[in-house]
C-alpha cells in the first residue's frame, strides 16, 4: 500500500503497487484530464479528454459545470491521487484568475471525495516527462505519446498536458525519498 508523506506517494519496498493518478490541466473554458495507471516499471493510459464550458455562461455556471464533471470523473476513475499544475506565471491577470478558480474547483472536488492532491509547477512537469525543464509543448506531447505507448499524440492539447501532469505525479511517486521521522 502506498503511503502519502509530505504530498508525495512513496512505494513500499518489495511490493508491486499500482497507483491510479488523475492529472488535471485547469481552465474554465477547457479543462484537460488524463488518467494513468502508474506501476513500478510502466505507466498505462486509463483515459483522457476535456471538460468544456460554453463561452456565453457566467463564471459561476462554468465552475459548477466543471465541478460536477470532475466529481463524475473522480467517481469513474477512482484515482489514488489527483495531480494538478500549480499556477506559476501569467502575463494576463484575467487568465490567472480564471485558471486559479478552475484549479480551486479541481482541488475542492478531490477534497470532497477524499482524494489527496499533489501539485507541480510547469517546470517540474516538463522535467519529469522530457528530462528538460524548458522543453517545448510539442516535445512534451511526443514524450507523452512515447511514455504511454500511444499510437498518436492525445488531442486536444489540454488533454495531453493533463496526461503529462499525471506522468509527473507517477515519476515523483516512484522517486520520492522517505523523509526522516519527525
Amino acid at each position: 500500500m502506498p503511503i502519502l508523506i509530505n504530498h508525495y506517494w512513496l512505494w513500499q519496498a518489495g511490493k508491486s503497487e499500482i497507483l491510479i493518478i488523475l492529472g488535471i490541466d485547469p481552465g474554465t473554458a477547457i479543462m484537460g484530464y488524463g488518467c494513468i495507471r502508474a506501476e513500478k516499471n510502466k505507466n498505462r493510459l486509463v483515459g483522457y479528454g476535456c471538460l468544456k464550458t460554453a463561452k456565453n455562461l457566467n463564471e459561476a455556471s462554468r465552475l459548477k459545470i466543471l465541478y460536477k464533471g470532475l466529481i463524475k470523473l473522480i467517481k469513474n476513475f477512482k484515482p489514488d491521487c489527483l495531480a494538478v499544475e500549480k499556477i506559476f506565471f501569467f502575463k494576463n491577470a484575467k487568465t490567472v484568475i480564471s485558471v486559479s478558480q478552475a484549479r480551486g474547483i479541481a482541488t475542492l472536488a478531490a477534497a470532497n471525495l477524499g482524494v489527496p492532491v499533489i501539485e507541480f509547477t510547469p517546470l517540474q512537469v516538463k522535467q519529469a516527462v522530457s528530462g528538460y525543464g524548458r522543453a517545448e509543448k510539442q516535445q512534451i506531447q511526443k514524450m507523452v505519446k512515447l511514455l504511454l505507448d500511444l499510437k498518436e499524440i492525445p488531442k486536444p492539447d489540454d488533454a495531453a498536458d493533463a496526461l503529462a501532469i499525471a506522468i509527473c505525479g507517477a515519476h515523483c511517486s516512484k522517486n520520492s525519498q522517505k523523509p526522516e521521522p519527525v
